[in-house]
């Protein structure tokens, strides 16, 4: 699939918006509640709701649940509609779902090769290079290429399976564990699970 011909730099956030995107935001914005058709509480409120209601913060919390909840992780694995559903993270763009799990033998990436489908009531909004052509097409023919891009070296003796995303059916990464974690409660691995990792383009963070 592609990922955006990745002619741009991936020391940065991939959270961060282009800086002309958010200027024509901005611009947007200002003009909507200088007219009265929207207020900043409305806004506000959507942006919260999106960044931390309905943002990967509700996929973190599935993952941390998993990773220290066997019987949790057996049913997100086998049923993983029903599972996410039990913290209430059901909503349009997420009725089906997938969860697959990295191993120390496979490292999954998700993609949508058609258009953008994506599960946001537990990843919230699609970056921006996720809806690219260049990540749509390139990561299918050449994953590790594109993951090395993002700064995500995969061993050749780690099998890449790629999952392609559709309107029916939407997937999200169970990442590993990370190492050092003994110990550490929900609220504490849950702030170790990065969006990128649930989407395979990321590790999560170090402990």
């Amino acid at each position: 699939m592609s990922h955006d011909d990745h002619d741009h730099d991936h020391d940065h956030d991939h959270t961060d918006p282009p800086a002309e995107t958010a200027l024509r935001v901005k611009a947007l914005e200002t003009l909507l509640t200088r007219r009265g058709y929207v207020s900043t509480e409305a806004l506000d409120a959507v942006v919260d709701m999106f960044e931390t209601k309905v943002g990967p913060r509700n996929g973190a919390r599935v993952v941390a649940k998993a990773w220290a909840d066997p019987a949790y992780k057996k049913r997100l694995l086998e049923r993983p509609t029903e599972a996410i559903a039990e913290f209430g993270f059901i909503n349009r763009q997420g009725e089906h779902m997938r969860v697959v799990e990295n191993t120390p033998r496979v490292h999954n990436v998700v993609v949508c090769t058609l258009c953008s489908c994506y599960p946001w009531p537990v990843l919230g909004l699609p970056p921006v290079w996720y809806k690219s052509s260049a990540y749509r097409a390139r990561v299918v023919i050449e994953p590790r290429a594109v993951l090395s891009e993002f700064g995500l070296k995969v061993p050749e003796d780690v099998e890449v399976r790629v999952w392609d995303s559709t309107a029916e059916l939407r997937y999200m990464v169970l990442p590993e564990r990370p190492a050092g974690t003994d110990g550490m409660g929900e609220e504490q691995l849950a702030d170790l699970v990065t969006r990128d990792s649930m989407i395979g383009t990321g590790g999560t963070r170090t402990p």
